[in-house]
């Protein structure tokens, strides 16, 4: 099929450019921030200082591997890997959160040593306008790649930007610590660095977590869906949109299969007609593949159907864990009766399967009864 797919390209041409773009930004700022912060650290003694030194080169070594991470996944799509490479991304974020995690491990080894030997730190006023400058860059710095990460959609980068976010806070904690120190003597150093590693800690859990739930897949996006069965609706023909089911190889990549429901009078020729308008529309709008478009007939002729499906309707949804019926067909030739139903996750679906198919036998026990159960995607 000839798709009109220009803008799908740009809009992944301009992502890239984007990923890389902040990406840089991140490292170069990062590395800087971490140079300043390591002299400054020995200068002053600090061991909160230096983790924080080591948690902006570890930020910079994030960001160099979301670039590597976006560069294999725009990779055309060939024979070994059909579906593209899209999925690298979240393997990207998977090392990201293993840097993250590393990072507050050491780091809280690292404290926990100064703890136990304390060493007392020397600021100066230098040092704390050094740091507090520090703060603010790292905030800004954190505020502009999550934003841009949720504007192209990259979870490396939302990733990249909520860490950083994450080690403003940590070092507006160590600038607190050396005023308290400046002021009142009191040394929190090492208090603070073990504070500062198991929030890193935390965080790099958080993030994969959510990078290990994106590789299993999980459901897809309401307002995603939701346009999908918009735009497949489009077609006057159509009656209902049912099954949607969304395959994601890597953000913004998506594959997808449905049903429609149509008239039990309509050719073949008008439903590949159809077929065609609904795959195409669909590209064109969303930039989502529709790979598989199944039918459903409907009775539109049969008065003896429509009173049989809305009585097949009312007994199936008396049950709370029943969430719809679609796909209803009856054959009055062949005596079969047969729709889908979609089942709740909490209920055992064989049996609740095999107590539907009682009842609608009792209702009608001249009619071969055919149910499938759909799932709640």
């Amino acid at each position: 099929m000839n798709h009109d797919n220009s803008d799908v390209i740009l809009f992944a041409e301009n992502r890239g450019k984007t990923i890389v773009k902040t990406s840089v930004i991140g490292i170069l700022t990062n590395v800087v921030l971490a140079a300043f912060k390591a002299v400054l650290a020995l200068f002053v003694n600090s061991i909160a200082l230096l983790l924080d030194s080591v948690n902006n080169l570890s930020d910079a070594l994030s960001s160099v591997v979301t670039i590597i991470g976006e560069k294999f996944a725009n990779k055309d799509p060939d024979k070994k890997h059909p579906m593209g490479y899209g999925r690298i991304e979240y393997l990207s974020s998977m090392i990201i959160a293993g840097l993250v995690l590393y990072a507050g491990i050491t780091s809280l080894v690292e404290s926990i040593k100064k703890i136990i030997n304390p060493s007392e730190a020397s600021y100066t006023t230098v040092s704390i306008v050094v740091i507090g400058v520090a703060v603010v860059i790292k905030f800004i710095l954190g505020r502009y790649v999550k934003r841009q990460g949720e504007k192209v959609n990259s979870t490396a980068l939302i990733a990249s930007g909520a860490d950083s976010l994450f080690d403003s806070i940590l070092s507006l904690s160590v600038f607190l610590s050396a005023l308290v120190f400046m002021k009142w003597g009191i040394s929190l150093e090492a208090y603070v660095g073990a504070v500062i590693s198991i929030i890193m800690i935390k965080a790099g859990i958080e993030m994969m977590i959510t990078t290990v739930d994106d590789l299993i897949g999980h459901r897809a996006d309401k307002d995603i869906t939701s346009k999908v069965k918009e735009v497949l609706s489009t077609e006057e023909d159509v009656l209902g949109v049912y099954d949607l089911a969304l395959f994601n190889y890597g953000p913004n990549k998506y594959y997808a299969s449905a049903h429609v429901e149509l008239k039990d009078t309509m050719n073949v020729r008008e439903v590949d007609k159809i077929t065609r308008s609904l795959q195409y529309k669909l590209y064109k709008e969303t930039g989502i593949i529709l790979i598989a478009l199944g039918v459903y007939s409907f009775n539109t002729e049969n008065e003896k159907a429509n009173r049989i499906r809305e009585n097949v309707e009312k007994t199936v949804m008396s049950h709370d864990w029943a969430l719809q019926v679609h796909g209803f067909y009856l054959d009055t030739e062949k005596k079969i009766l047969r729709f889908d139903v979609v089942l709740s996750f909490e209920v055992d679906r064989k049996e609740s399967l095999d107590n539907i198919k009682a009842e609608i036998e009792s209702l009608y026990p001249d009619y071969q009864v055919q149910i499938v159960p759909d799932l709640d995607l």
